[in-house]
């Protein structure tokens, strides 16, 4: 009785470089797709912190009479007991460290969020000062009036008090944001706590109704007469 043996044949060269183009071409059309949706998660997370930020710095300003500046350093120094307020606030870091130094943020991880600068998530080790909010744990920028004077919510409401991503390429570009972290988009809080994406230009500019977020003048939200908005930096990695 004869057996039939069927032989499989193996893919060809041709077949397996036409499988290999498929699989290529699928890959360039998604990526794109992949990296936007990642973009936007970064986005949503800024969003959700800057809210956290907000409500502690509506709790701070019922307690001490404005949001973080210098000269409040040494009465929460007195009140808790301990050293960890700076009196020279000259970056995001300084202004947001009086937050935790008072005990109104719990949390180092809601001043994260993606950015050039900011290169790792806290780790919520605050035992010291040198260890709250470290170098590389801020995301966000802190707006400030001149003389690092702080701005209070007997203000315009519609004033930017905190915001990201900044430009950052080795230094900081004075008020300028960076286009690619979050698709074009600036997150920013507001002092009525509302937190909303701002469009950025080509420029770099952050688009608060038709003129740039720091821009002063009798059609912004800044106004005249003494106001010199200010964005204090991160302090980078």
């Amino acid at each position: 009785m004869k057996t039939n043996v069927t032989h499989r044949r193996g893919f060809t060269l041709v077949e397996l470089l036409v499988v290999i183009v498929i699989i290529a071409a699928l890959a360039g059309l998604t990526a794109p797709m992949v990296i936007r949706q990642r973009k936007k998660a970064d986005q949503t997370e800024a969003v959700n912190n800057a809210r956290q930020i907000g409500l502690a710095m509506l709790d701070f300003e019922s307690e001490y009479g404005s949001f973080p500046e210098g000269e409040l350093a040494e009465t929460i120094n007195v009140n808790t007991g301990e050293e960890f307020a700076d009196s020279t606030i000259s970056t995001s870091n300084d202004a947001f460290r009086q937050l935790i130094a008072a005990g109104i943020a719990q949390s180092e991880v809601m001043f994260f969020c993606k950015t050039a600068y900011s290169t790792k998530k806290p780790d919520d080790v605050m035992n010291t000062k040198q260890r709250m909010l470290e170098k590389g744990d801020v995301g966000f920028g802190y707006i400030m009036n001149s003389g690092n004077k702080a701005f209070s919510t007997a203000g315009s409401p519609g004033r930017v008090l905190v915001a990201a991503p900044l430009k950052y390429t080795g230094s900081f570009e004075n008020g300028k944001f960076d286009r690619d972290i979050y698709d074009n988009k600036a997150v920013v809080l507001k002092m009525d706590n509302s937190v909303i994406s701002l469009n950025v230009n080509k420029d770099g500019d952050a688009i608060l109704g038709s003129k740039p977020l720091l821009q002063t003048g009798e059609d912004t939200v800044w106004g005249t007469g003494g106001v010199t908005p200010t964005m204090l930096n991160p302090d980078p990695k």
